[in-house]
C-alpha cells in the first residue's frame, strides 16, 4: 500500500514522504492515527505542499533549535516524581514528565514526541535522554530525578 506520511514516523520517514507499506499497517495503524493518507495521483499537491511547509518551517527552526540545544545543555534538569523508600519510583518516568520539565527550565515548550529515552528510568539520580529539536540538531539532556 503507498502511503503519504503527514507525520514524522520512526523508521518509516518525515511528512510528505511517500512509502510502500504492508496494507495492514497501513490501513490498521497509519491511517486511523492520522499519521498517513492513501496516495492517490490528486496527492502530489498535497506532497508539494506538505513538503514547501515543512522546507520553511526547517529553515526558520534550525537557528532556534539551536539556541534552545544551548540552553538544555547548559543546565542540568530537575525531574520531580513520587518514590518509595529506597529511591525506587512508582513506576517509570514518563516522556510527558520530562518535557515539563525542559519546559521550564527553558522557557520554550518542547514536544514530549521528540524526547528519547534509551532505558525507562525508574530510580532516582542523574539520567541522560536525548531531545531531537530538528533534524540536523538533537541535544543530550542531563535529568536529576529527585523525589516530590
Amino acid at each position: 500500500m503507498k502511503l503519504i506520511l503527514t507525520q514524522e514516523v520512526d523508521g518509516l520517514g518525515a511528512p510528505g514522504d511517500v512509502v510502500e507499506v504492508k496494507d495492514g499497517y497501513g490501513r490498521n495503524y497509519l491511517v486511523p492515527r492520522g499519521l498517513g493518507i492513501k496516495w492517490t495521483r490528486g496527492g502530489e499537491k498535497t506532497i508539494e505542499s506538505i513538503k514547501s511547509a515543512r522546507a520553511a518551517r526547517a529553515a526558520r527552526d534550525a537557528d532556534h533549535a539551536g539556541e534552545i540545544k544551548a540552553k538544555l545543555e547548559a543546565s542540568t534538569v530537575q525531574v520531580k516524581v513520587r518514590a518509595g523508600e529506597g529511591g525506587r519510583l512508582f513506576g517509570a518516568v514518563t516522556t510527558a514528565e520530562i518535557a515539563d520539565a525542559l519546559g521550564a527550565a527553558s522557557g520554550e515548550s518542547v514536544d514530549r514526541r521528540t524526547i528519547v529515552v534509551t532505558n525507562p528510568i525508574k530510580t532516582l539520580g542523574s539520567h541522560q535522554v536525548t531531545v531531537k529539536l530538528h533534524e540536523d540538531v538533537t541535544a543530550t539532556v542531563s535529568l536529576n530525578v529527585v523525589a516530590a
